[in-house]
């Protein structure tokens, strides 16, 4: 599974005014990485006292359907993996596969989604072939008829048989790891290094479509698409899809759900007033807390991990997830923790080579999970909380 080790840590490029030749230097750096960068238009004139509404629901001309209709797609693919998590009940890979790429003739999906809304095409250049890999592998695992055993893949029951799961022959449930790789690789990469980078916000922000607003007004909302909540979140908490429904997960010990939500609203207001460092603020504040939701979901599945090491579907489960969110880290161009260190990290967890699909439960000890927390909750200091995560 390919690494962002090209992702360049940025924290102050855009307090910069970057001209021509910048701008030509961020193109290059685009070849062999994810960058953003700004050109500020010092002629538009930028608006310091303005209204910043207490809800998203508040603004005027906001679309992100498309966006709502990938998620929706990615809802359906978890929802159709889990059946996998029955003894004789086989997945497909043509049906799965499809679903990634929403080929409608196979995908067998009950909403109705537009024929270029895919999640494939959205997954981060790089790694979109090992997602199709890691389905290939959980349909290949599906067919088998036995209970799990090291070495051998099938459905696992919780010691207490409250539930089961599909374990691959290195004790890992991958369709954990495909669902929250994604988060990662699909949603915060599109959200922090696409939708807010510099090719989707230095745009036009004059001409208004109906429906859409600006150019840049519209590229915003398409970020906060991604995040899967209402646009009265969090006042408003139901049907959170992904990131939404992990922050608020997290929210009683990081708080993320009002930090997050007043960024993408902050940004939101800026973008209409053309007060563009201010956008920029909310930017990183996005990316930042983003970051603390993922890390705190690690920290919090490596607890679970360890509170059940013995029993091998509750691990391969929540060690999946662990896996997810830590992985998600690498999607964020602005992100705290070095390449070293996540590195590091993914090796104790289980990662070895550093490829998803070569995960390998059984080698990872009750040592190396305390290592691989005690890590994350240094870097982002969380000690005060590390234990109730």
């Amino acid at each position: 599974m390919f690494y962002l080790h090209q992702i360049i840590t940025t924290k102050n490029k855009y307090k910069m005014n970057f001209q021509l030749k910048t701008l030509v230097a961020c193109a290059a750096l685009s070849i062999v990485g994810l960058q953003s960068c700004r050109d500020d238009d010092d002629d538009v004139l930028v608006k310091t006292d303005y209204a910043i509404p207490g809800s998203y629901s508040e603004f005027t001309n906001v679309d992100f359907d498309g966006q709502t209709q990938r998620l929706n797609q990615l809802l359906e693919m978890k929802r159709y993996l889990a059946t996998a998590n029955t003894v004789g009940s086989e997945v497909s890979e043509v049906r799965l596969l499809a679903m990634y790429e929403n080929d409608k003739a196979n995908a067998g999906f009950t909403g109705t989604y537009d024929d270029s809304k895919q999640i494939k095409n959205k997954t981060f250049a790089n790694v979109q072939e090992d997602f199709a890999s890691v389905l290939k592998s959980i349909a290949d695992d599906s067919k088998s008829t036995v209970v799990h055993s090291e070495g051998q893949a099938g459905v696992l029951a919780y010691s207490d048989n409250s539930k089961s799961y599909l374990i691959n022959e290195r004790g890992v449930d991958e369709p954990q790891i495909f669902e929250k790789g994604l988060l990662g690789a699909f949603l915060a990469y599109q959200i922090n290094e696409v939708y807010t980078s510099s090719a989707k916000m230095d745009v036009d922000n004059v001409d208004v479509t109906e429906g859409k607003g600006t150019v840049m007004e519209h590229h915003w909302d398409e970020a906060f698409g991604y995040f899967g909540v209402p646009t009265t979140f969090p006042a408003t908490t139901d049907n959170l899809l992904f990131w939404g429904s992990y922050s608020n997960g997290r929210d009683a010990l990081l708080e993320t759900n009002s930090k997050i939500m007043d960024a993408f609203i902050k940004g939101r207001a800026a973008i209409s007033n053309n007060a563009m460092d201010d956008r920029d603020a909310a930017i990183l504040q996005v990316r930042a807390e983003l970051e603390r939701v993922s890390v705190g979901t690690a920290i919090h599945y490596i607890n679970v991990s360890i509170d059940n090491f013995t029993d091998i579907s509750k691990k391969g489960h929540a060690l999946g997830e662990a896996v997810g969110f830590t992985y998600a880290l690498q999607f964020n161009g602005d992100k705290v923790i070095s390449t070293t260190q996540f590195d590091e990290i993914m090796s104790l967890l289980g990662g070895g080579t550093a490829e998803l699909d070569k995960l390998d439960f059984y080698k990872v000890t009750m040592a190396d999970l305390q290592s691989a927390k005690d890590k994350l909750v240094a870097i982002y200091g969380m000690e005060n909380i590390k234990d109730q995560l």
